[in-house]
């Protein structure tokens, strides 16, 4: 593995934040405000919960299988990109 968290896995995966969200330029910015300041997570401004950002995550080495909204391991679509027509 390379130590580098590949760019196209910064995104969520749609099933966990759909690009329809009311808050998901929101949560994009935090997370992206997290990654640039190298934290290993923000506070959701739409639900106040803690999230690991990929970054984090891609550090840790494995999936942990937890379902968590930006692991870089798990494919799928991610983005708006492949949006499905009912996501």
């Amino acid at each position: 593995m390379s130590d580098a968290l590949p760019r196209e896995r910064r995104l969520p995966l749609i099933d966990r934040l759909s690009p329809r969200h009311d808050a998901y330029a929101r949560i994009l910015a935090a997370h992206e405000a997290a990654m640039r300041g190298g934290s290993p997570g923000y506070v959701d401004p739409a639900s106040g919960f803690f999230v690991f950002t990929a970054a984090e995550l891609w550090a840790r080495g494995t999936c942990c299988h937890a379902g968590c909204r930006h692991c870089p391991y798990e494919d799928g679509p991610r983005g708006p990109r492949g949006l499905p027509p009912d996501a």
